[in-house]
């Protein structure tokens, strides 16, 4: 189906084309990528002939014309000139006695008919002008070789001579693009001349009247020629006029649907193609030019949650009013910004310094904070959307690649998130949790489990009113592959970034179960899971089949959920914890105290043990960190839940435990991580001095 457009409209766009001489200038190219795309896929070839009136088509002809009759009426005069000159050969043969006067007059006439074009064409006038000179030219060639011709002896030649009269009628039709009303009266002038000459001349009735009808017949033959070339001329006109809007429309159509290929549909902004194609053209000019610049990834702040609670099309419009509040922000950097995922942004800009990249950043987090868009499902005591920013910049580095700047903005954007989002964060190559270190402990973790490079310390938890043995924590250990030990504090968080922890968590529950338990070398054992493995599909499936495959029951192993930053409160991770409970594992709160939704979790899962953050009994020095510590204590003992208390270290504190009621401690005074060896070689002794036990 066609969509017409309105004559003034293709005429204000042919105007525009044929008067600025630019045919692919773009013309009607509407700012919604997704509208002009349909208006130009849909739509056929448009005929001009159709849809403008004949005298708009007649003004755009003329000035197409204009400028072809500019460039032909040069070559056409002097041509022209030439052919008359020429002629001066016939004047010495047929007219001897006046043929001085003759070529003198030629001459005169075609160097002053030169002259006049040339200087008109030096001062630019208008094609008008410039036919009016030829027509002229071709006038006063005619009586400049007729006057003296009539004046000669030789009657009879002069007769004869007369006949190539003609020449003069076809040069105004054929050897210029003259318009069909000059080209007719030039030829008119001309036959006009020839009637009164003809009129005089001595010659007979007969002769006059065959000489009239085969100047009349030329004039008709000339006349009709030029107007049937004026007619082509024309045709030609409207059939170009026709391929070049065609050609622009193709042309438009390629470039909507190539920018419909690099625009996010939903926010308007570049997509991740075009962004990695500019991020290209970044790099390259930092590698070749030096020209520095910033990464910057956003990621909107617990934006399933927002979706989960105001549905997706409250979601989507969430999302686009992020993305007019960055792009807008961003205009006053000269950079560019584009959708990266679901919820996140990437942006490029080029910088010279590195707190230019953190002022950005930290205006990118306070913009978004800015809008107040209401978010009521976070438990972080905040209620509007906010964002979390890692930005990345520059710097001088070896081997350094393209995606090594977005891996290290990443890994800043990870850091942001723990550090309570709602924040930016610049990567640092000197930070452990997100420098070049990180990324050989992501490649180590990758074959430690291969590689016996991971293993499992326990450390004893105790009874405080038994003063036995109540269960073990299982601690994971990573060394290098000369031996080096790496701290927990940092392959565990790399680990979670990189999403090793999976495979090593499932590794650590499976060796906890064949190193401990199958053998019932101890009680219970407990393993921390990370919220990232709750959020995991299939988690509780997997668990299940360890417990299956080693013969152990779910009521040896107790799980430790850290209190923090990553545990969002959703079905996946409430499910996955139902799940667990019903496997009989216990669920234990590590870390009480030290986060943000200690209290939410309380009230939301039946935890069977709450692990006090030693903190708060290293503080228990000073009446304010003692005060801090029973309000705690009787917090948690008023849910109901079993309590534990971590980094016990003497003898003095382990009393206070006792005096508080305390269920369970744990820290260096009841015992350090040891192997699994000294349990298993424990177990043996016993069942040796205690043979008895085991056949009952």
């Amino acid at each position: 189906m066609s969509h017409p457009r309105s004559r003034s409209a293709l005429g204000a766009e042919a105007a525009n084309e044929f008067g600025s001489r630019n045919p692919l200038q773009p013309g009607f190219v509407n700012e919604r990528v997704s509208s002009r795309v349909a208006d130009v896929v849909d739509s056929e070839p448009h005929d001009p002939r159709q849809e403008l009136g004949a005298a708009e088509l007649r003004i755009l002809y003329r000035k197409e014309a204009e400028a072809t009759r500019r460039v032909e009426a040069r070559p056409g005069l002097w041509i022209a000139v030439a052919i008359y000159l020429l002629f001066s050969a016939m004047d010495l043969l047929l007219i001897p006695d006046v043929a001085a006067y003759t070529i003198e007059a030629r001459f005169a006439v075609g160097l002053a008919a030169l002259l006049t074009l040339e200087a008109q064409l030096r001062r630019g006038v208008g094609a008008e002008w410039l036919d009016v000179t030829c027509a002229a030219a071709i006038i006063f060639g005619y009586l400049g070789w007729l006057c003296p011709t009539i004046l000669s002896a030789e009657k009879e030649s002069v007769s004869y001579y007369m006949v190539f009269g003609t020449i003069f009628m076809m040069g105004a039709n054929l050897f210029f693009t003259f318009r069909f009303k000059l080209s007719v009266v030039t030829s008119a002038i001309i036959l006009f001349l020839l009637f009164i000459v003809n009129y005089f001349v001595p010659s007979t009735p007969t002769y006059k009247l065959i000489l009239a009808i085969f100047y009349i017949s030329c004039f008709t033959f000339t006349s009709y020629v030029n107007w049937k070339l004026n007619e082509e001329r024309y045709n030609v006109f409207l059939n170009a006029l026709e391929a070049k809007i065609q050609h622009r429309e193709a042309t438009e159509r390629g470039k909507a649907l190539l920018r419909l290929s690099r625009t996010d549909p939903l926010t308007g902004l570049e997509n991740r193609r075009a962004i990695d194609e500019k991020l290209r053209d970044y790099w390259s000019d930092w590698q070749k030019l030096g020209a520095g610049f910033a990464a910057i990834l956003i990621d909107v702040d617990f934006f399933k949650k927002f979706n989960d609670c105001y549905g997706h099309q409250e979601g989507d419009c969430c999302l686009i009013h992020v993305a007019n509040a960055l792009s807008d922000l961003i205009k006053g950097y000269d950079g560019s910004i584009g959708r990266y995922g679901g919820e996140e942004f990437i942006v490029l800009a080029r910088m010279d310094k590195k707190d230019q990249v953190a002022d950005l950043a930290e205006a990118i987090c306070r913009t978004v904070e800015n809008l107040a868009l209401t978010h009521e499902l976070r438990r972080d005591g905040i209620s509007i959307v906010t964002a979390s920013v890692g930005a990345a910049f520059t710097r001088k580095q070896s081997g350094a690649k393209l995606e090594k700047i977005i891996h290290e903005a990443d890994r800043a954007l990870y850091l942001a998130k723990a550090s309570g989002r709602n924040c930016a964060r610049l990567f640092d190559p000197t930070d452990p949790q997100s420098s070049d270190e990180s990324e050989n402990l992501a490649a180590l973790l990758k074959i430690a489990i291969g590689q016996d490079l991971v293993s499992l310390v326990y450390q004893p938890i105790q009874d405080v009113k038994s003063g036995r043995l109540e269960a073990v924590e299982a601690l994971m250990r990573l060394k290098m592959l000369d031996g080096t030990l790496v701290p927990p504090s940092l392959f565990i968080p790399v680990a979670e970034r990189t999403g090793a922890i999976l495979e090593l968590g499932r590794w650590a529950i499976r060796t906890v179960c064949t190193e401990l338990l199958a053998g019932d070398h101890v009680r219970v054992v407990s393993v921390n899971v990370s919220p990232i493995q709750l959020k995991t599909p299939g988690f509780a499936a997997s668990v299940a089949t360890i417990l299956g495959e080693t013969g152990v029951t779910g009521n040896r192993l107790a799980f430790e959920i850290t209190e923090g930053l990553e545990m969002e409160m959703h079905s996946d991770i409430l499910r996955c914890i139902s799940d667990l409970k019903l496997l009989g594992i216990k669920i234990w709160l590590d870390d009480f105290g030290t986060g943000f939704a200690g209290l939410s979790w309380l009230r939301l899962i039946d935890f069977d043990t709450v692990k006090i953050d030693r903190s708060f009994l290293h503080d228990c020095a000073t009446p304010k960190g003692m005060a801090m510590l029973q309000d705690i204590i009787a917090l948690v003992r008023n849910r109901g839940h079993k309590i534990l208390v971590e980094g016990v270290e003497t003898e003095q504190q382990m009393g206070l435990m006792r005096e508080y009621g305390i269920d369970k401690v744990q820290g260096f005074h009841v015992g350090r991580p040891i192997p699994a060896a000294n349990f298993q070689a424990k177990r043996a002794i016993q069942k040796r001095a205690f043979p008895v036990l085991k056949s009952a």
